[in-house]
This record gives structure tokens, sequence and C-alpha cells, in this order.
């Protein structure tokens, strides 16, 4: 099957979703919430979650190590529970993994960011184990798309890809 999903949280949703929908290979991009204590959360109301982008993708175009290397060009994968102006657990740094591989391959990234000399200080990505995906309110999916003039601090960091040092 060459359809896969990937979870990733850095920051407001908005932002990574306007990124990633022009990533080769990406196919779906969804604005929603992950780990956190309730189901069915909701912008208002969702203690322990992370916004969080469910990234749909052709395996047979990208892969998850393609995705981790665009996630972190274009966040500030050092700064704890915080995005541009956004402060507070809802906007930490996060990979939410399906199974052990994805896992793995995560840590050798955040190992390979590190090791960059990129950043002043070291990743403080998470990694949190998949448990569910909550998908945000509408007006939360393809929120720039409607409102192109909408907040963001999503960019693509000077340096470039992680894959080519």
């Amino acid at each position: 099957m060459s359809i896969q999903k990937a979870y990733l949280a850095g920051g407001c949703f908005w932002g990574m979703e306007e990124l990633f929908r022009m990533q080769p290979g990406v196919t779906d991009t969804e604005t929603g919430y992950a780990g956190g204590e309730n189901e069915h959360p909701t912008y208002r109301k969702h203690p322990g979650h992370a916004e969080t982008l469910e990234v749909t993708y052709d395996s047979k175009e990208t892969n998850f190590e393609n995705l981790l290397d665009f996630f972190f060009q274009i966040h500030d994968p050092t700064t704890l529970n915080r995005q541009g102006n956004d402060v507070g657990t809802s906007y930490r740094s996060a990979i939410f993994y399906q199974n052990d591989e994805q896992k793995a391959e995560a840590e050798k990234f955040i190992q390979r960011v590190n090791d960059s000399g990129r950043w002043d200080s070291p990743v403080v990505t998470t990694l949190e184990p998949f448990e569910a995906f909550w998908p945000a309110e509408p007006e939360h999916q393809d929120y720039l798309q409607n409102v192109p003039w909408g907040y963001t601090c999503h960019y693509v960091r000077p340096g470039g890809s992680y894959l080519l040092k």
C-alpha cells in the first residue's frame, strides 16, 4: 500500500499545512489535534493536545525521512512549547510515531539535526506514540488558502535539506 500518513506538530497547524501541501508526494493534509487528554477535542478545549498536521503521502513518490527533513526546515525545533508568538503545549514540536520504524527514523533524524550545528540549542521535539488524531473544525482546514493574509510563523529556514549534509 503506497498511501501512508504521518502526524507532525510544529506550532500552529495553519502554517505547516500551507507549506506541506505543496511538497512532492503529499496527496492531502488535514489539521487537527493529537497527544492530549480528551476525545473529540476542539480549538477551545484540547487539554494536552498539540496542534497537529496529518500528512497523507504516496510512498512511491516520497518517504517519512523526506517529510521529517521538511518538517525540521519549516519550524524551530529548539523552542520548548513555542513557535513564533504562539506559546503553550498546544504549539510544541512533536512527532507522533505509528511504529518502531518511524520512531527509530525520527530519533536518527533528530540526532542529524542536532549534529548539523544549525541551531544554538538542542532539539526539544518530542517523540510520542500515535494514539488518535482528531480533525480540527472546518474553519481551521485550509485556513491560509481561505485567508491568505492570515498569521503564520512557518517558513523554510536557511540551510536547506538536512539530507544533503
